[in-house]
Formats: structure tokens, C-alpha cells, sequence
């Protein structure tokens, strides 16, 4: 297995490519362009883009799926990928994260940073079908590592 040290190296990447994946993901120009006109009142901008009725996003990129015009294959799956490496990597640094309703609830805050920030930013739209997706992810993530350390730990044993 991987040494917990180059594990922390591992996480601290992925959460810098997490953040400009999914916060600062326009161009350089295009976040010089947002900072300098930034106003007080880009909060209500954010708040006019926000979702937070429940499925809203998700049934309709279930709606548009064959439509080339519309994402909805990499929005949908995309949301979920994108953490299901926290759900994994949570409970290889420590051991308090091996709880699934401590992993989970971390990986909750992260989701809630990310989604505050794009809302009181306006630097992408808050979605709680976002919040939702991302947390499949973080579960599926940490249902890989259980599954895999069942398997070693099995494998070991009749070593």
C-alpha cells in the first residue's frame, strides 16, 4: 500500500485540482475580469442562479440526456467522480474517517465551502443537487475503501 506520507502529498494535489476544477475553473483573464468588478451585490446575482429545490438540475439533465446542446452525461457523472476520491482517501489518512457518518460529514463540509463560496461569489451557482451528487461520490469513494481493505485484509489472513 501507499505510505501515509505520500498519501497527504496525494490529497493535498487533488485538492488544489478539486478547487480549480470546480471553483476557479475560468480562464485567468476571465477571474481578473470577475475580481475587479466584483460588487456587494454579486450576492443577490448568485442568489438569482441558485437552485435549492431538490432534483431541479438532475431531472433536467435527465430530461435533456441526448441532447448534444446540454452536458448532462459529465454534469451529472462528473459531480459524482470528482469526490469520490475524498471518500476514499478520508479514511486512509485517519482513522476517525473510517466512521462513514464522520467521512461523510466532513466531506459535507467541503461540499457546503465550495457551494457558500460559488453563492457568495458568483464564481460558478450554488445547486443542491450539486450537494447531493457530491456526497454519491464521497459515499461511493468510501465504500471503495472498505471493499478494499476487506479484500486485503481477507487476503492477508490466508497469506
Amino acid at each position: 500500500m501507499i505510505n501515509k506520507k505520500y498519501l497527504r502529498i496525494l490529497f493535498v494535489v487533488y485538492l488544489l485540482i478539486l478547487l480549480r476544477v470546480i471553483v476557479f475553473k475560468y480562464p485567468l483573464e476571465r477571474l481578473q475580469e470577475i475580481v475587479a468588478s466584483w460588487r456587494s451585490d454579486v450576492l443577490w446575482e448568485g442568489m438569482d442562479r441558485a437552485n435549492f429545490v431538490w432534483f431541479r438540475t438532475i431531472k433536467m439533465y435527465v430530461h435533456y440526456w441526448g441532447y448534444k446542446s446540454v452536458n448532462s452525461f459529465g454534469n451529472l457523472v462528473g459531480n459524482i467522480l470528482v469526490f469520490i476520491p475524498l471518500g476514499y482517501m478520508l479514511p486512509r489518512l485517519s482513522r476517525a474517517f473510517q466512521n462513514i457518518l464522520i467521512c461523510l460529514g466532513t466531506g459535507l463540509l467541503v461540499v457546503l465551502a465550495i457551494e457558500l463560496f460559488q453563492l457568495l461569489t458568483a464564481f460558478g451557482s450554488f445547486d443542491v443537487d450539486d450537494i447531493l451528487l457530491n456526497e454519491l461520490g464521497i459515499l461511493l469513494g468510501y465504500l471503495f475503501y472498505k471493499m478494499l481493505s476487506y479484500f486485503i485484509s481477507n487476503k492477508s489472513l490466508t497469506e
